[in-house]
């Protein structure tokens, strides 16, 4: 697995030093050889909480096609303390070929959980919760990753979340070719 940090607090404009180090880092990956890609950002991209709204958006407007064209699998950020899955998601639309994107900031806080999500619930929103929780990304084969998410609000960690992945280079559909 090829993981990817990002770092809002960086220049990420195209063309600044952390855009050129991610485009350079990801054509460097062999997907025949790398099943799953993962970023890691701090505020999320896709956010349909009020708290934090908005503060990924202009990371996500100067990185997001360079993660689509490189098939990256899966986005997850922290910040918002909630939990919120969405789909597989590209410029504010469900797309098959695009990272699955998951806020997980809900470790635990001084300032309490982010409670107010808005409503109606987006299609693109999967699953939401504001409660503390952990994830675990297991890494099952060369084409399938279980993710999964445990509510910690109970005595003992309850799976409240669970989605299998797919890799994106294991889709004809999505690696035919070089998308970057």
């Amino acid at each position: 697995m090829q993981r990817l940090i990002l770092s809002l607090t960086k220049l990420h404009a195209t063309g600044s030093v952390q855009h050129r180090w991610l485009r350079r880092d990801l054509a460097g990956v062999d997907r025949r050889r790398t099943a799953f890609v993962v970023a890691l950002v701090h505020a999320p991209w896709y956010n349909s909480n009020e708290a934090h709204e908005g503060e990924g958006d202009a990371m996500r407007d100067a990185m997001e096609e360079l993660l689509y064209g490189a098939c990256v699998d899966a986005v997850f950020a922290g910040h918002v303390h909630a939990y919120e899955r969405f789909a597989r998601v590209r410029g504010g639309r469900e797309d098959p070929c695009a990272p699955v994107h998951v806020t997980i900031g809900d470790g635990g806080n001084r300032e309490g959980l982010a409670e107010k999500f808005a409503e109606p619930q987006p299609a693109i929103s999967v699953f939401r919760e504001a409660s503390f929780g952990h994830g675990r990304l297991e890494v099952a084969n060369a084409t399938h990753a279980l993710w999964t998410w445990h509510r910690n609000d109970d005595d003992e960690p309850v799976v409240a979340d669970q989605v299998w992945i797919t890799s994106l280079a294991a889709n004809p559909a999505c690696n035919n070719k070089n998308r970057m």
